[in-house]
C-alpha cells in the first residue's frame, strides 16, 4: 500500500513540476508548483515525517507560493510578451536529462532499503525544533523580510503610474 501511496505522490511531484517548466502562463506555473509542493508533504507523510510535512504545507505550500502569486498578479507582465520564449532551452533539456541519468544511475547503485521507523524515532520533532528556534531564528526571520521585500517590490512595480 505505501508503494502506491509513494508512486501515486511520486506522479504528482513530477506532473506539478513538469507543469511548471512546460506552460506559458505564469500564474498556471505558480498553481503546477502548489501541486509539487503538496505532493511532497504527502511523500514526507510516507515517511512518517509528519513535521517536515507540516512545515512544507505551511511554508513552502502556503505562504510562498501566495507571495509567488502576488508577485505575478502585481507585477506588470503586459510589458514583457515573450518573457517565458528563450533560446537556452535545448541546453536546459541536456542539463536536466544528465542529472536524471546520474541521479537514476546512483539509485541503481545503491538501492533503497526499507525500515519501519521505531517509536524511540517519533518524538524526533522537539530535537528539530529546539535548533529552528534557538540557533537559526534569526535567518529564519531574515527570509521572511525577504520576502516581504519581494511583496513590497512587487507592489511598487505593479500600480499605475501617476507621473510621480
Amino acid at each position: 500500500m505505501s508503494w502506491f501511496l509513494f508512486g501515486l505522490t511520486a506522479f504528482l511531484v513530477l506532473g506539478g513540476a513538469i507543469g511548471v517548466v512546460a506552460t506559458r502562463n505564469v500564474v498556471w506555473a505558480a498553481l503546477s508548483l502548489l501541486v509539487s509542493l503538496a505532493a511532497a508533504a504527502g511523500v514526507y507523510l510516507i515517511l512518517f515525517a509528519e513535521f517536515l510535512a507540516l512545515v512544507q504545507i505551511l511554508i513552502y505550500g502556503g505562504a510562498v507560493t501566495i507571495v509567488l502569486l502576488f508577485a505575478i498578479m502585481l507585477t506588470r507582465s503586459r510589458d514583457y510578451p515573450l518573457i517565458s520564449d528563450n533560446r537556452q532551452w535545448p541546453l536546459a533539456l541536456i542539463a536536466g536529462g544528465t542529472i536524471f541519468a546520474v541521479l537514476l544511475a546512483a539509485f541503481l547503485v545503491n538501492p533503497v532499503t526499507t525500515k519501519q521507523p521505531d517509536s524511540a524515532d517519533m518524538g524526533f520533532t522537539q530535537h528539530l525544533a529546539e535548533p529552528l528556534f534557538t540557533q537559526w531564528a534569526l535567518p529564519f526571520e531574515i527570509a521572511s523580510l525577504v520576502l516581504l521585500v519581494a511583496l513590497v517590490g512587487a507592489i511598487v512595480l505593479g500600480r499605475e503610474g501617476d507621473g510621480r
